[in-house]
């Protein structure tokens, strides 16, 4: 049974619990509801479809540190994003259970009804616009990381072996090269795809590929971590949104959590979440709703 149906029959359960409650009451008491479950100080009103068990379901790829990850328990989801959702759910009362997932399965889920949102560092463009719809909150670009003294760049990777997360940006990315060095006569890259990113980072590590590609937040974190063995290399490039990835058929609900997030960058606590996990550079100063398609 998808999240929607499950809703949709909790929305006419909570409907029915309502009526005999007013119908039992007296006329003080008429009209009055209290959640003791729902987080506290809620200003912010989610689709009543959404609402209806308090629990916003949310798919993630938790293997793209320091956005996504598993904790050190195994288990846990943790990083910015992970900080971000919980948050936004907050605001509208929610809670939030996380499914870890693939990362080009995702949107698909969204679109079956499997998940209400994806908090994967989705760039939103406007091929993803057309399934579904994004709340921007994050602004990064492409990096390359090989290991250090290593000469390949992005502009000399010809001929060369580059590992990607499958279903990213970066794939397109990898594959617009190659055909930009066999049009010039040069050989072509060798692109090998992983479901994990950090998979794609252990290419690297292991000798198996001469340099990975990933959003420029995860190309610093996985340097940084490598205790020296690895190095970005080149500059920044292809600088974009992240947005968290919705069904369009849910009215009401990218409006909600766009507010949720305008919010809290008026208040601080965006920018508290992004210190948090060193991603402060790539911050913005207000959501939209489906920015490529507002260019």
């Amino acid at each position: 049974m998808s999240v929607s149906i499950r809703k949709a029959l909790a929305v006419v359960a909570t409907a029915a619990v309502a009526f005999t409650m007013a119908a039992c009451s007296n006329s003080t008491n008429a009209g009055t509801s209290s959640s003791t479950d729902a987080p506290t100080g809620t200003t912010i009103t989610a689709p009543a479809t959404v609402a209806a068990d308090g629990v916003l379901s949310v798919g993630v790829d938790a293997t793209y540190p320091p956005n996504e990850s598993v904790a050190a328990d195994g288990k846990t989801v943790e990083g910015m994003d992970i900080d971000l959702v919980t948050e936004v759910a907050k605001r509208m009362g929610l809670t939030v259970k996380w499914t870890k997932a693939g990362f080009d399965s995702i949107i698909p889920g969204i679109q079956s009804g499997k998940y209400e949102m994806g908090a994967s560092s989705f760039t939103d463009n406007p091929e993803r616009e057309k399934v579904v719809d994004f709340v921007t909150y994050y602004s990064a670009g492409t990096s390359w990381v090989a290991k250090t003294g290593a000469t390949i760049t992005p502009d000399t990777a010809c001929g060369m072996t580059v590992a990607v997360q499958q279903g990213t940006v970066q794939v397109d990315d990898a594959n617009a090269r190659s055909k930009t060095c066999t049009t010039a006569g040069k050989s072509a890259i060798t692109i090998k795809p992983f479901e994990a990113q950090t998979d794609a980072t252990l290419a690297v590590s292991n000798g198996k590929a001469d340099a990975f590609l990933a959003d420029t937040p995860v190309a610093i974190d996985a340097a940084t971590k490598s205790n020296g063995v690895l190095a970005l290399v080149g500059s920044v490039y292809d600088t974009a949104p992240y947005g968290f990835a919705l069904p369009k058929n849910v009215p009401g609900l990218a409006t909600a959590v766009q507010s949720a997030v305008n919010a809290m960058m008026a208040d601080g606590t965006y920018m508290t979440i992004l210190k948090k996990w060193g991603a402060q550079a790539g911050a913005v100063t207000t959501s939209v709703i489906n920015a490529a398609a507002a260019k």
